[in-house]
């Protein structure tokens, strides 16, 4: 098909200038006269360096299933990149201001089936040929540069194996996946993860053990309804876990525990309901519920991975007198019944569980022969992407230049932009 976009007027903000594009692209690039979906981007660049040539970046966010960044201004590691790139913050498909997969959306698929294999266009392989797409638009036979936050940098990896002509650089921040283990190998090495994070949590906030516990039984007593309606259930409340591999995520659950109790001891707070209910956005953003296992398929289903992995835990298992262990970043099949949200979902996500005919993400030969200049932190404590894994990875990518640190949690990145970007960059300068 014929590419189709649009493009906005320019938008000046303090040290950016930004401009809007959209895309028509397949849903299915296989199928090119198929069904079709708009994909967004957002160029930013430096007022002084409007109309340089300047190489392009392409930031690629972490999820799977989230939106880019939307600046107020050059800050962070955007004002860093700035300095010598222009910049393209891609809302992934199905994410921001791209075509989202919603109930609605589903509705032109005639049947769960359908409706997976439509979801199932929407990992990393989809998204770089999509970038492939816009690269063609923008630069023609010109280069991208490309900076994987996370699953973005799953996306990175994906396309040094499969587009490696047309990238000029590769720069990863806690984004190096593993190449050939299994999602029960990576939920393995995750749960274990999770647990130290916890001992970590609890060691800094040891009141929160028995906070933690009493909220646990009045959920497992009780009928707690969150504002939205949904039943709060004691293995839900567990998931705010979730926020604790990052820099700030033990006190984004302190503080939101330490409202708990403040009607009284026989009631949860408003504002502790709340809280629960903003921090979980997996209704928000569906693609992170349904492809977040998919992510990590080639070649066989992944059959809820999560769920059957976590039964080799007990740790996580909450009696009437444990305690409390927070779970991290899995997703489980009771989510599309507990989770209103997510139950229009809930037959495509069975089928994309089951499903064993993932393609294959990553040419280890190709990377083995790698010329692309690539640079990636990797997080000695990632909660999220498992450090071993990343090592694994670092080694099989002919070229790469790897720097280990301890100094930064997963999101590095959002924590200290200009820092990391920077030395990154000075790495394969």
């Amino acid at each position: 098909m014929t590419l189709k976009t649009t493009s906005g007027r320019p938008v000046r903000l303090p040290g950016v200038v930004l401009t809007d594009h959209r895309f028509t692209l397949p849903v299915d690039h296989d199928a090119p006269d198929g069904a079709t979906l708009s994909v967004f981007a957002r160029e930013a660049v430096a007022p002084r360096r409007r109309h340089d040539d300047l190489p392009w970046l392409v930031f690629l966010q972490g999820g799977p299933g989230f939106g880019a960044p939307r600046p107020t201004g050059a800050s962070g590691w955007i004002e860093r990149a700035l300095a010598d790139h222009r910049v393209l913050l891609l809302d992934q498909r199905g994410t921001g201001l791209s075509t989202p997969i919603t109930p609605r959306w589903l509705e032109r698929f005639a049947t769960p089936a359908d409706q997976a294999r439509a979801i199932g266009c929407f990992r990393a392989d989809s998204i770089m040929r999509d970038v492939a797409a816009i690269r063609e638009h923008l630069v023609g036979d010109g280069r991208f540069g490309l900076l994987g936050q996370s699953f973005g940098g799953f996306c990175g990896v994906h396309a040094l194996s499969v587009m490696p002509e047309q990238l000029d650089k590769v720069i990863f921040t806690g984004g190096l996946p593993p190449l050939t283990a299994s999602a029960d190998e990576v939920y393995r090495a995750t749960y274990r993860r999770v647990l130290d994070k916890n001992a970590a949590y609890f060691a800094r906030y040891p009141d929160d053990v028995d906070s933690a516990r009493r909220v646990a039984t009045m959920l497992a007593d009780g009928d707690v309804r969150l504002p939205n309606g949904d039943r709060l259930t004691v293995r839900r409340f567990q998931q705010l876990g979730l926020a604790l591999g990052a820099s700030d995520g033990f006190e984004e659950l302190h503080y939101l525990l330490e409202l708990a109790h403040v009607d009284g001891e026989d009631t949860l707070s408003a504002a502790f309901l709340h809280g629960v209910q903003s921090a979980q956005t997996f209704e928000q953003n569906p693609i992170f519920a349904f492809l977040h296992e998919a992510i990590y398929a080639q070649g066989e289903a992944t059959r809820w991975s999560a769920e059957r992995v976590r039964a080799e835990f007990p740790e996580f298992d909450i009696g009437p007198d444990d305690p409390v262990v927070f779970t991290g970043e899995m997703i489980y099949p009771w989510m599309f019944e507990e989770y209103a949200g997510l139950r229009p979902f809930s037959a495509a996500a069975e089928l994309l569980a089951m499903r064993a005919d993932w393609p294959k993400l990553y040419d280890t030969d190709v990377l083995a022969r790698n010329e692309v200049p690539a640079a990636a932190a990797v997080y000695t404590h990632d909660m999220y992407v498992e450090r071993a894994f990343s090592e694994q990875t670092a080694g099989a990518i002919a070229g790469l230049e790897m720097w280990m640190t301890n100094e930064y949690e997963h999101n590095g990145l959002r924590a200290d932009g200009a820092r990391v970007l920077g030395r990154l960059l000075d790495m394969i300068a």
